[in-house]
């Protein structure tokens, strides 16, 4: 078994596990399966905090779909979580992604 198929039957069998959600959501945009990415990172947001990485992940799949303005919305909800958190290299990082944007 793959890693999508397993991750894809965790998050099947026990939806509200935000972890396996997010890994899901990795494994998903690694293969350029950017719109299923998307779904899986939204569902992770819904159920945890996120100090910032998940929000530019989230983006990075979004601009690659074309939607540069949810991109941006996601890369400032990056920023202010990872400043939140005290992760200002973090920030910095979302920042420059932002830029190219």
């Amino acid at each position: 078994m793959d890693r999508i198929d397993y991750f894809a039957r965790v998050v099947a069998e026990s939806p509200t596990v935000a972890r396996a959600r997010f890994a899901y959501a990795v494994e998903l945009q690694r293969v350029d399966r950017h719109r299923e990415a998307i779904t899986q990172y939204r569902a992770y947001l819904d159920l945890q905090e996120d100090e910032g990485n998940a929000w530019g992940r989230l983006a990075e799949a979004l601009g690659a779909i074309g939607e540069p303005d949810q991109a941006a919305d996601a890369y400032l909800a990056g920023i202010d979580q990872a400043l939140k958190f005290g992760h200002r290299g973090m920030a910095d990082e979302l920042r420059a992604a932002l830029e190219e944007l």
